[in-house]
């Protein structure tokens, strides 16, 4: 899912095309895509986009009468930008927006159309859909504390809960986590101010390093390659592959359709954190600590080759 940093640069891209330029016509491909009534969606063809603005991971585009419209990514929805009268790919399109200088698609690469297109009127209407977290790069230490200690839960759920926090997912919670060396499953309440204070400017830091990678990478072409997976990535997605801190192998959590990676050396005092799938199958023989895990593969590995 297109997190903070993508964000952030779906916004610098699109402010030098649409911004300012008419939407002439939209064509949706998908019924899912539209999740509002009224206003109806052909009350901005024809208007002007007068800025955009972010709500956590939402983009929204501003036009003349107080009508917004919101459109949220999701996991797989990402922006193309085009010719104009570019035609909707088949599979994977979901929409199009003309404008005289292009068209704008957007796909979703995913059999779950999950990307939304929101019309709002009125500022209110606008506020109602956020969900009401703090921006991490804006916000002072001291309130940077009082979200986390809102709710006790583990460090991992409350970075990307967009209640607390806004724009922060996933992939960039691993990453400020391996950087403020903090179990993902530590839970709020029982941080000390040292630690808060360390993750505060560890969430700043990773984030403000992405967002400058990013944009240095892409200068002023539109964004073709927004993904969670990047191999200059401290742990995320590298289950397996070295800690760049520490050389340990990177570990995993699963849990529904997502996964949390940390270094157990760097985070977790050399602890395996239980994968709830995996320790409820293996039990008490689920090994506790790195050390421990090497002996079950070395056990695994010799008992294969003799039933060979």
């Amino acid at each position: 899912m297109p997190e903070l940093p993508d964000i952030l640069l779906y916004l610098s891209a699109l402010e030098k095309r649409i911004v300012g330029q008419t939407l002439e016509r939209v064509r949706i491909a998908s019924p899912f895509l539209l999740r509002s009534v009224d206003p109806p969606v052909y009350a901005i063809e024809g208007q002007v986009i007068r800025r955009l603005e972010r709500i956590g991971k939402r983009i929204v585009w501003s036009f003349d009468d107080e009508v917004y419209a919101v459109i949220h990514l999701m996991i797989a929805g990402r922006f193309r930008w085009k010719t104009r009268g570019t035609a909707i790919p088949g599979r994977v399109g979901v929409a199009a927006f003309d404008f005289p200088t292009g068209t704008l698609l957007l796909t979703e690469a995913s059999p779950k159309k999950r990307a939304s297109l929101t019309l709002v009127r009125g500022r209110a209407a606008l506020e109602g859909i956020d969900p009401g977290g703090v921006d991490p790069l804006t916000a002072s230490e001291a309130e940077f504390a009082e979200q986390l200690r809102s709710e006790n839960h583990t460090l991992k759920r409350s970075l990307t809960d967009p209640r607390l926090f806004s724009g922060i997912g996933n992939a960039y919670s691993d990453e400020i986590l391996h950087a403020a060396q903090l179990s993902p499953m530590q839970l709020t309440r029982r941080m000390t101010d040292d630690q808060i204070a360390t993750l505060c400017r560890a969430t700043v830091e990773t984030l403000r390093t992405w967002i400058a990678r990013l944009q240095d990478e892409t200068k002023d072409a539109f964004p073709e390659k927004v993904t969670a997976f990047r191999p200059e990535m401290a742990v995320h997605g590298r289950f397996g592959k070295p800690c760049p801190r520490c050389g340990s192998p990177v570990q995993r959590i699963t849990y529904a359709a997502n996964e949390c990676n940390y270094c157990a050396t760097c985070q977790t005092s050399g602890r395996l954190l239980a994968d709830r799938a995996l320790s409820r199958l293996l039990g008490a023989d689920w090994p506790k600590s790195l050390e421990e895990l090497e002996d079950f593969k070395r056990q695994r590995t010799g008992r294969g080759a003799s039933d060979d």
